[in-house]
């Protein structure tokens, strides 16, 4: 059965690495719900986490074919249980429509959010949590009147207290 599977990989700072991994997955026909590079616990390596919707069987083989690429330490392939993991949204809302109704304060106290800038015709608001909850506020934003919507890629951290070390 199809599940979503996070994809940890350690890797280095390599040109051509995301093509790399690209071509495994078109290869097979999947298509990635979610991509972030960042820096990572490790000087000089990067945390590559992606998001694939699969089989056990067949993100597992992905993972293990993504640690054969010579820039990557290695990939961990992780089920939404294993991990703790976040995404933060941003959105910009018409200051006009919301400005004296209490029902938004509700609802932005539903679903954490807090205002980063407040000006005369538009307020951003940040929050952040599980996808559900950030796609369920953008749809409860645009009756306020929701100017702009974007959300980050997923973020994770594995919930054993193992810690991966190239060294």
């Amino acid at each position: 059965m199809k599940q979503e599977y996070t994809l940890t990989a350690y890797t280095e700072d390599q040109m051509g690495l995301l093509n790399k991994i690209t071509v495994i997955l078109s290869r097979r026909k999947i298509s990635l719900e979610s991509i972030n590079i960042a820096t990572c616990e490790i000087d000089k390596l990067y945390r590559c986490t992606l998001v694939i919707k699969e089989t056990f069987e067949i993100a597992r083989n992905i993972a293990l074919q993504i640690e054969k690429i010579i820039e990557v330490y290695s990939c961990y392939c992780s089920t939404n249980e294993e991990i703790v993991w976040k995404q933060m949204g941003l959105f910009k809302v018409m200051t006009s429509t919301f400005i004296n109704d209490e029902s938004v304060n509700h609802l932005l106290r539903k679903y954490n959010a807090e205002s980063v800038i407040i000006e005369k015709d538009f307020t951003v608001f940040e929050a952040t949590g599980q996808e559900d909850d950030i796609n369920d506020l953008a749809i409860e934003l645009k009756k306020f009147g929701l100017i702009e919507f974007v959300k980050t890629a997923r973020i994770a951290v594995t919930l054993n207290s193992e810690a991966f070390d190239a060294y």
